[in-house]
């Protein structure tokens, strides 16, 4: 769980992030759950979009992505989200703030 100073600053983190999936008119999926999944493992940090044709809005997209995951929505804005999911070790975000 992020407190609020966390989440500020994963979010100029990600201000400069370009979204890396979409969330379109199909179902949240397993491939996308684990595709989402595999990109956390790797980045921790990811922006993702929904596109107006989904039957989601993103705050629906991003709370079932986070929960499948086991992320953090760290921000939802217009049609886009972030998620945060930190590794174990060998982490770029050991320097988060407390």
């Amino acid at each position: 769980m992020l407190n609020s100073k966390q989440r500020a600053w994963l979010r100029s983190q990600a201000n400069t992030l370009d979204p890396v999936f979409q969330v379109g008119k199909g179902e949240i999926d397993e491939t996308l759950i684990k595709a989402t999944a595999d990109c956390l493992a790797a980045r921790e940090l990811i922006k993702m979009k929904v596109l107006e044709t989904s039957m989601y809005s993103a705050r629906e997209a991003a709370d079932a992505l986070a929960e499948a995951t086991g992320a953090d929505v760290v921000q939802v804005i217009g049609s886009k989200f972030v998620l945060f999911l930190k590794k174990d070790k060998d982490s770029k975000f050991d320097a988060l703030p407390r």
